[in-house]
């Protein structure tokens, strides 16, 4: 019998690796984190299998593992990342490995996979923990895809090995995001009950593959009732914009949620949508007219480069004017915040463009070049310098408000923008086009809250 391994110690340098990233991750990219059902995680030594909803990219996997820090993590990962000879290095130190997939490697790359699946099987009978993505690749909205059941033919071979004497459980969880692409925002982790495979062995034994087939619809529905999940993909868009303004947040308030607080409004935000494609099943015709009127909503805030919120504080010149002269007086605050911090915002600006062609890994790539190029240079070089010229104190004070620099420096920026929007809107205020658009959004708010009431 293959009795369950002790999981391997944490290297000094994926311990060192993980804090530098935890500083990073926490400190500067997130403003908010919030860690749900991190009770229902087994304890160390357990083999189990983390399987979630796939939606930012590195993002995803590095939020679990800098939570789950007494835990011998290993991740699946797209092979393709592992090229280049220093980030394999790296990555493989992390506890990644590499999945090699038909439509992005070829078929003949498939034939590696075995020895990530044989990598991965020994983890789990060594009591560490495998985390994966059955959906295969990342979604770019909030949607669920189709999970293949490769984790379970792992699980199940892990306790093969163990001549099905030993526990492996399975770990639904899901990740959610205030924001896909920008910095400061918010996310949630949620981790569901544990589902221990040891009931299903003898099933498994005599009919395995519908043993996984039950098993993997059981775990898909647990995610998908945990995550914020559009199936109505025709409409997406449009019920995206209603959610992320203000009938979004009007709804949440009315419902009894927090629409300023992640874990409330993603709540709010699944009632919501399902209310929305409800009301789409009983009264198609004129849904459909309500969605051609967001859909043009939409367009016409971004041709006029204004936000739903302007609507709704009506702002006027004395607002504006009050803004700008804010802004002006925290002008010397805002540049000697920039000074320090500003390759943190530049370098993403210079080579986003020019290496990212999937939006969806925008802020993994925010994140990692955060990580290897801007707080090195941004931090760690001068916290170096400052030590070695002015001593250990005056170093650590700049280490200390660096991060406070860069929030300062981000509010800013953000602020800035929300003024030049204002200054867009109070400029036609008055004019026919932004009249016909308080009309529409007006008109689309009455007719959605008469038919949600008849639901």
């Amino acid at each position: 019998m293959k009795k369950l391994g002790k999981p391997r110690d944490h290297s000094l340098f994926l311990k060192t690796f993980r804090t530098y990233l935890q500083y990073i991750n926490s400190g500067l990219y997130f403003r908010r984190e919030h860690i749900i059902g991190l009770e229902n995680v087994p304890i160390d030594g357990t083999p189990l299998v983390v399987v979630s909803n796939h939606q930012n990219c590195l993002n995803d996997p590095l939020c679990v593992c800098l939570k789950l820090t007494d835990r011998r993590m290993n991740f699946l990962a797209r092979a393709n990342v592992f090229k280049n000879p220093l980030f394999n290095k790296v990555l493989r130190a992390m506890g990644l490995l590499p999945a090699y997939r038909m439509s992005h490697e070829g078929f003949g790359a498939i034939t590696n996979n075995q020895s990530t699946l044989d990598a991965a099987g020994k983890a789990l009978t060594d009591g560490e923990t495998v985390m994966l993505y059955p959906e295969a690749d990342h979604q770019d909205k909030h949607w669920l895809g189709n999970f293949k059941i490769g984790y379970l033919r792992i699980a199940f071979d892990a306790a093969e090995r163990m001549e099905f004497k030993q526990d492996v459980m399975i770990l639904p969880s899901c990740n959610h995001y205030s924001n896909y692409f920008h910095a400061r925002t918010d996310m949630l982790i949620k981790f569901a009950e544990p589902i221990s495979l040891m009931p299903y062995y003898e099933q498994y034994k005599e009919h395995p593959r519908e043993t996984m087939t039950q098993i993997n619809t059981l775990v898909r529905n647990t995610i998908q009732q945990m995550m914020l999940h559009v199936e109505d993909l025709e409409h997406y868009d449009q019920i995206d914009f209603l959610r992320e303004t203000e009938f979004g947040k009007r709804y949440a308030i009315k419902n009894g949620f927090k629409p300023n607080f992640l874990p409330s409004r993603l709540r709010s935000d699944q009632r919501l949508v399902d209310t929305l494609q409800k009301a789409y099943e009983k009264h198609p015709a004129e849904m459909e007219e309500v969605y051609k009127d967001v859909a043009e909503l939409s367009d016409e805030y971004k041709r006029l480069g204004i936000r739903d919120w302007l609507f709704v504080h009506n702002a006027g010149i004395g607002a504006l004017l009050l803004r700008g002269l804010g802004l002006l007086i925290l002008l010397p605050l805002f540049i000697a915040s920039i000074i320090p911090t500003g390759l943190l915002f530049l370098i993403p600006k210079i080579f986003l463009k020019r290496l990212i062609k999937d939006q969806m890994f925008v802020s993994s790539f925010n994140v990692g070049a955060s990580a290897f190029i801007s707080v090195p240079l941004c931090l760690i070089i001068p916290v170096i310098a400052i030590w070695i010229m002015y001593g250990f104190w005056w170093a650590l004070g700049y280490f200390a408000a660096f991060p406070v620099m860069f929030i300062l420096a981000w509010n800013y920026m953000r602020i800035f923008q929300k003024f030049k929007g204002t200054c867009a809107y109070v400029a036609r205020r008055n004019r026919e086009d932004i009249n016909k658009l308080r009309k529409i959004r007006t008109s689309i708010h009455n007719r959605l809250n008469k038919l949600i009431e008849h639901n």
